[in-house]
């Protein structure tokens, strides 16, 4: 699970994002999904770095059951249909309200790619349709904010966009969230009304290039089925 790269931020270069991927790759996932915000716009110190550059070191991801990717608020700003195409030209599969079917140890599994909420017109219910209503579904977008609007039968909800605020001062918190939910779904695990959201604070940053007691990550997760 990866998010919120903004490759060009200070400290996230094409050689970082190399590490990133060989970091990935390390761990022998089998399935990869990348939740968006992959360039960058007016970081503090940044530079910008084309989409084909990203896309081209992401290529070398490798999971058995595919790289999936959705973009972010950041990637519509500059041009969504300029990062979506570097990246399906590499082998990425990016959805976009649409659901894409994996066959896992003979059942299927579904993955429910939701537009960013921001500037991606999400369409949970339009995409839910798309998908028998017996089979497991793990829904990935960028924002978490949609959260509240995701129905029981979706397994688990997995986004990013938040960064966990980037700072999390001593006493104070976690003072600048981009979500109207304040530290509702800043960061990790989030069960609802035993509806499950995973937000993970991701790589990169925005605006200014400063992360205090958030440390970038890459996160695995390991799903077990209730059967």
């Amino acid at each position: 699970m990866l998010s919120d790269l903004h490759v060009g931020a200070p400290y996230i270069g094409l050689d970082k994002l190399r590490k990133i991927v060989n970091t990935t790759n390390a761990e022998h996932p089998e399935m990869v999904v990348i939740l968006g915000d992959f360039v960058i716009q007016d970081v503090v110190g940044g530079h910008f770095v084309e989409p084909e550059q990203i896309a081209e070191v992401l290529k070398d991801l490798t999971a058995p059951l595919g790289v999936i990717a959705v973009l972010g608020n950041h990637d519509y700003w500059y041009s969504g249909d300029r990062v979506k195409n570097a990246l399906v030209q590499q082998g990425i599969k990016v959805l976009t309200n649409e659901a894409y079917r994996i066959d896992y140890k003979g059942k299927p599994i579904w993955i429910a790619g939701i537009g960013d909420l921001w500037e991606g017109h999400p369409d949970i219910q339009g995409t839910l349709k798309q998908i028998p209503e017996s089979d497991s579904v793990i829904l990935i977008t960028h924002n978490p904010d949609l959260f509240p609007d995701v129905p029981s039968r979706v397994s688990l909800t997995l986004a990013g966009h938040t960064h966990g605020g980037q700072v999390n001062l001593p006493f104070y918190g976690r003072k600048i969230i981009p979500s109207k939910y304040g530290e509702r779904f800043a960061a990790g695990h989030i069960v609802e009304g035993g509806r499950h959201l995973f937000v993970t604070t991701g790589i990169g940053t925005s605006s200014l290039p400063v992360r205090f007691r958030v440390p970038p990550e890459i996160v695995i997760l390991t799903l077990s089925s209730q059967d």
